[in-house]
């Protein structure tokens, strides 16, 4: 296999299943992380920042809330949270000293951690390179654990959704934004052809990625487990009142949980 080459023909048949799908999905961001954000929106016609701003909503935000932001990438739904502190703390009055960051994103990638610096400068978020599998937090720590079209590029969510579930104080809420597909058969087959035909070919030719990445993105969402799936790994990770919101026609999927 070429070296600048992550993902084969063959291990896209389901990428889930690769070995080292952790070093390929580290490998794959690395390599996009310059063009992600205009892709992103792009590709999903600027949704994709509607998404996220329905996921900070379902998090039932307080002002005193710490927040921490898993696999955040260039720091779109970073910023979202934040925004969204920042007018409950306006409505609630000047907060007092907190000894401790009220919101912190945390990527896999390196390369990503730089461009969601830049974009929130100044606005007083913490960015950590760190792990999902292996939270550098201690127990029953944040308030809210989010995680936006990452949990299927983790090479274990269960664990993962697992980890989360140590992080959250009692009360504490859990938000995960993953692609999906749509329900009905024939948009399902009208998307499948615009994501498999028509994305990776104007993605790869904007990003110049020779990784494959705009080819695991639609086969890693085809073959990722279902709702269903997904809904019983939080419940028997802990979490209560586990519910799925479709958006736009079950494109997007935005799970939350509750720890009690």
């Amino acid at each position: 296999m070429p070296t600048d080459t992550a993902w084969t023909d063959e291990l896209l048949r389901n990428p889930h299943a690769a070995a080292d799908k952790r070093t390929r999905v580290r490998k794959m961001f690395a390599a996009i992380a310059p063009s992600y954000d205009l892709n992103n929106r792009l590709h999903s016609m600027w949704m994709d920042q509607l998404w996220r701003r329905k996921a900070v909503k379902l998090a039932e935000l307080k002002s005193t809330d710490r927040v921490l932001d898993v696999a955040c990438g260039t720091g779109d739904l970073t910023l979202a949270f934040h925004n969204r502190l920042h007018q409950l703390s306006s409505r609630a009055g000047a907060p007092g000293h907190r000894s401790e960051s009220p919101l912190i994103g945390l990527d896999f990638t390196y390369e990503m951690l730089p461009i969601a610096r830049r974009k929130a400068e100044a606005r007083g978020i913490t960015f950590i390179n760190g792990d999902a599998l292996a939270l550098p937090f201690t127990d029953q720590s944040a308030d809210v654990i989010s995680i936006a079209f990452g949990i299927r590029n983790v090479s274990d969510p269960a664990a993962a959704i697992r980890e989360f579930y140590r992080v959250l104080r009692p009360g504490g809420r859990l938000v995960i934004l993953e692609f999906g597909l749509p329900t009905n058969a024939a948009l399902r087959g009208l998307y499948n052809f615009y994501f498999r035909k028509i994305l990776p070919r104007t993605a790869t030719l904007i990003s110049g990625d020779k990784t494959g990445a705009y080819k695991y993105l639609p086969e890693s969402v085809n073959t990722f487990i279902s709702p269903q799936v997904m809904l019983e790994m939080m419940r028997t990770a802990g979490f209560e009142r586990a519910e799925v919101f479709p958006m736009t026609f079950g494109v997007c999927l935005c799970y939350r949980g509750f720890k009690v």
